[in-house]
């Protein structure tokens, strides 16, 4: 039998987590301080004059560097539980990871041959 009472933590949860930051904006809103003089207006560079344009263009590089070092870095993330919990899995849950592992060496060699890697 499908018990709804059952989902009230749940759905507090969910109510708080919305709740907290709507709140925070409002409140942040309301009590900021409004001046916009110049200096406000100002682009900040370290106390320094700013000099020239404020938009500078990065290389696509620095994007896909960027880019697969998150998609790995979190992907690797996905092995901690499976590390934890080693010993109660069994052979079958090995064989998976093995070739969760296997597939970020070969995504790993791809970019490093499409030259994803190389920063100069």
């Amino acid at each position: 039998m499908f018990l709804l009472y059952e989902y009230d933590i749940f759905w507090a949860f969910i109510i708080i987590s919305s709740v907290i930051p709507i709140l925070a904006f409002l409140i942040s809103g309301v009590l900021a301080p409004i001046s916009k003089g110049p200096e406000k207006l100002s682009s900040y560079e370290s106390g320094i004059e700013p000099m020239g344009d404020a938009w500078l263009q990065f290389r696509i590089r620095y994007y896909m560097f960027a880019l697969v070092f998150v998609v790995f870095d979190v992907e690797t993330v996905f092995l901690y539980p499976w590390a934890m919990s080693f010993d109660i899995l069994g052979v079958s849950v090995f064989i998976e990871a093995l070739i969760f592992v296997l597939i970020l060496i070969v995504g790993s060699v791809y970019a490093w041959r499409k030259g994803a890697l190389e920063w100069s």
